[in-house]
């Protein structure tokens, strides 16, 4: 007990000269953090509770962490390999977005004649290139294009997988200017970085191999884009697992098994009639003749289909609204009137104008600094020129609809002329405006 007391009357002694010393130290020595920092220091670090939370230096609070964006493409490349659904998807947007094909043209012929050349060049062929453009777009999100030159001043684009693309470095203040990009190396290579397209470098050096990066379904403040698939990704994986069940129970809807009931003497003659109908089991379509002590009947499974595709159709909503695309579009007639499938197609039409809109100014950017790569040995080409790249039509039933609606305006807008309310060239505007066309600089009398 005098030990005790003691031992308190130095403590008391200590804290109270401490207290007057420094008031501040005192008070983090009252405080309860030392267990709390023991036991995390003694927990054990993994993967699962150190790497949560951790970004890469110069990565944005706008993207997603690099584990995750690099899980969820090779997610979304998984499903449009394995799940019809999903390829489908991309397809549909692929065909809508360039099934018409693509048009390139100049505002000067020497700067056309080039880019037609770099557009049917053996080792470009961007005609057969401009459906893998559109995939890896919608699939990833992103496009990453690497160009490379020859000495002559033509270049070569090649895609570059957006998996392989490990981190985007861009300047401090504005993560839209790209400056490099690293890439995985090779097997048992290391990783090396790529400069990216700047129009600011010296002539010799915008000719060397450089990567465009584009990018679609992007949140402000990000550097990197979104899949298509991405919302629906987790709901593709259920309706799959869902219809792969129905599958399986259905195979087994047509299993049964014959239930014999009668009045046995004991469980050996119970044995004996079981083992004589297993060894000469009644065949299909066969007649079985029995007499009253035996009783016959089939055992099988009850599905019930009718509920089931109840929830097989909402699963597949949820899909379709995820990515846009009517239900009729994926092989699903939702309604049987035409007047509604055209009128739930619209929306759809739209998301495909303006991903076309998208996918024509990437390539007009790309032709751009082609061109302008290709004047550092040619200087006769003007590097800005203008370049029109133009898309195919969406949709067959927008000409006509535009046709009437250009005759019928012709009509108003002549009769307006002869009238002396506008003049030709007003009136040539709104012929052109109702045909969603861009009428031309100089306008011809009418």
């Amino acid at each position: 007990m005098t030990s005790l007391l003691e031992r308190l009357r130095g403590r008391l002694t200590w804290f109270s000269g401490n207290l007057d010393e420094n008031p501040i130290d005192t008070v983090a020595i009252t405080t309860d953090t030392e267990p709390v920092e023991r036991t995390q220091l003694a927990l054990d670090e993994s993967e699962n509770t150190l790497l949560p939370g951790a970004r890469r230096f110069g990565d944005t609070d706008y993207d997603r962490q690099p584990y995750d964006r690099q899980e969820l493409m090779e997610n979304c490349l998984e499903a449009w390999r394995f799940n019809p659904l999903a390829r489908r998807i991309i397809e549909l947007t692929t065909q809508y977005v360039i099934g018409g094909g693509m048009t390139v043209s100049a505002d000067e012929a020497s700067a056309e004649a080039f880019l037609q050349q770099f557009w049917r060049h053996p080792l470009n062929k961007m005609d057969l290139k401009l459906p893998e453009l559109s995939d890896e777009l919608a699939r990833t999100g992103n496009l990453f294009l690497m160009l490379s030159g020859d000495l002559s001043g033509m270049s070569f684009a090649r895609v570059v997988p957006s998996t392989d693309v490990l981190s985007i470095h861009s300047r401090a203040n504005d993560v839209e200017q790209e400056l490099s990009y690293t890439l995985r190396g090779a097997r048992g290579e290391e990783d090396y970085v790529v400069p990216a397209w700047r129009a600011d470098r010296p002539a010799m050096q915008q000719n060397a191999v450089c990567i465009l990066h584009y990018a679609v379904n992007r949140p402000a403040g990000a550097q990197w884009g979104e899949p298509d698939l991405a919302p629906v990704l987790r709901w593709l994986a259920r309706y799959s697992a869902w219809l792969e069940d129905r599958v399986r129970l259905n195979h087994f809807r047509n299993a049964f098994v014959y239930v014999v009931k009668a009045r046995f003497a004991n469980e050996n003659a119970r044995r004996m009639r079981q083992m004589q109908l297993a060894t000469q089991p009644p065949n299909a379509g066969s007649i079985l003749v029995c007499d009253e002590s035996e009783e016959w009947s089939v055992l099988s499974p009850k599905l019930e289909a009718l509920d089931a595709s109840t929830d097989g159709l909402a699963i597949k909503k949820m899909i379709a609204a995820g990515v846009g695309i009517p239900l009729h579009f994926l092989a699903e007639p939702e309604s049987s009137t035409k007047t509604t499938a055209e009128s739930a197609g619209h929306p759809t039409y739209r998301r495909f104008e303006e991903r076309q809109r998208v996918l024509c100014w990437i390539l007009e950017d790309l032709l751009h600094v082609v061109l302008k790569r290709k004047t550092v040995f040619d200087t006769s080409i003007n590097p800005d020129a203008k370049i029109i790249v133009c898309g195919g039509d969406i949709h067959s039933r927008d000409n006509l609809e535009l046709a009437r609606a250009g005759h019928q305006m012709a009509d108003i807008a002549l009769g307006m002329v002869e009238k002396g309310m506008i003049d030709a060239p007003e009136a040539l505007r709104l012929i052109y405006r109702f045909i969603a066309e861009k009428a031309p600089e100089t306008n011809p009398s009418v």
